[in-house]
């Protein structure tokens, strides 16, 4: 099925096939007709899939036939928005909708505002408003307070890896920006994955949705290959020196659960004679960009990475994923591998399971239905035994929720008070 069949303008299809994608990807077949109707999506589908594309494409359509807002009156106006948790991300899907939006005799005003710079510039860029803003939460609030946005224009309103905005992390500033936007707006949620614990916020959010949940085909499944290694704890940086110097890996991004891991492994394997440095939220921003393109242009071999790095960031042709440290959870492990095999490319995801790590691991593997074989490197035999685990003490007041409005209340409330259109 051409992009033409799908409904979009013969301008955006020629944009799409100058980006060399001729046909759409299952969840660009499902999400751009309804999105063009006018209605709430919630659709899930696997990472590297094209979901950038698939709400991009449809916007841009969509704000070519919406009228536009008044200028004198709304000067700040804001018309549609797209929210992502991270400063990457708000890069990367700004880059993408506005290689898009080239194609248009109307381009379009594309503005990216985020973190880790200076406020000033982005102030600047929105004076007239936007045809499409692309904000982390933080910033967003920020341009909100000083009276740079007006949010009571969004037309269209986009949560990218939405299930991470609808966590704890984001709850309470995703629940303060509900509160600004109109009750009468098209909203359009994205992700690789929606937990439950977040799905009943999500159906408060949304009207009438179509939902949709593309799952991969086998041939999807089998492209990127899955290996856990049993190995001890104190070895699993001289076992990832050695696979990477054996399989001669030129790329390789590393998670790792902490800040000071990042940097104290990156450092190790330096002095090894891998050439790894660290990325994590303590970098500055320009620290941060300048990694990742020097990544991408392959003067790295490793990047040791915290969950930063496990979400949107599409690393093109990425050949291997190893988890230096298993994922807090099985949507985590989604995420993180979700980095390599995107775009149909074959990739290689590998995860170290010291011994306190097995039952977490097993665990995951329930979770996402695998069962993955525990393999043994020669020379790196793990020896630990998992370490026993002390009974817990009951708290006295058996766990009682207090009073106070968590922070999941909160995002519920404000949710609420928006589905009436």
């Amino acid at each position: 099925m051409p992009f033409l069949a799908l409904g979009l303008s013969p301008d955006l299809c020629n944009a799409v096939n100058a980006l060399g994608f001729t046909e759409p990807t299952p969840i660009q077949r499902e999400a751009i007709a309804p999105i063009l109707h006018g209605s709430d999506v919630w659709a899930s589908a696997q990472t590297g899939s094209g979901k950038t594309a698939a709400f991009a494409l449809p916007l841009l359509q969509r704000l070519q036939t919406l009228p536009a807002e008044n200028r004198h009156q709304y000067g700040r106006a804001v018309r549609s928005l797209i929210i992502v948790p991270t400063r990457e991300l708000a890069a990367q899907v700004g880059e993408v909708v506005r290689s898009l939006a080239q194609a248009l005799p109307h381009h379009p005003k594309v503005v990216v505002a985020s973190g880790g710079v200076s406020i000033n510039p982005q102030m600047l860029a929105l004076r007239g408003g936007a045809d499409v803003l692309v904000a982390t939460p933080g910033r967003l609030l920020d341009l909100a307070k000083q009276n740079a946005i007006q949010l009571a224009t969004v037309r269209i309103l986009i949560l990218d890896e939405a299930d991470r905005l609808l966590d704890l992390g984001f709850a309470e500033e995703l629940a303060r920006i509900l509160t600004l936007l109109p009750p009468s707006r098209q909203t359009l949620l994205f992700s690789a994955t929606f937990p439950p614990e977040v799905k009943g916020l999500v159906t408060q959010m949304l009207r009438d949705p179509v939902e949709l949940s593309i799952e991969p085909d086998s041939l999807q499944e089998s492209v990127i290959v899955q290996r856990a290694i049993r190995v001890d704890d104190n070895r699993r940086t001289q076992l990832l020196r050695h696979l990477v110097k054996e399989n001669q890996w030129t790329r390789v991004l590393v998670f790792v659960a902490t800040k000071y891991a990042a940097e104290l492994v990156a450092e190790k394997l330096y002095k090894a004679g891998v050439y790894a440095t660290a990325f994590h939220g303590d970098l500055s921003q320009g620290a941060r960009s300048q990694v990742l393109a020097e990544f991408k242009d392959e003067q790295w071999e490793v990047v040791i990475t915290t969950d930063l790095a496990s979400r949107g960031i599409d690393i093109s042709k990425l050949p291997v994923v190893v988890n230096y440290d298993l994922p807090r959870s099985a949507v985590d492990y989604v995420h993180r591998i979700g980095r390599t095999g995107r775009a149909g490319e074959p990739g290689l995801a590998v995860s170290f399971v010291g011994a306190d790590a097995l039952a977490h691991f097993a665990l995951i593997q329930k979770r996402q239905a695998m069962d993955l074989p525990l393999e043994t490197i020669a020379g790196f035999e793990a020896t630990d035994a998992p370490t026993p685990v002390a009974p817990q003490a009951t708290p006295g007041n058996g766990g009682i929720k207090g009073r106070r409005p968590s922070k999941k209340d909160k995002l519920r409330a404000a949710a609420a008070s928006t589905t009436v259109r």
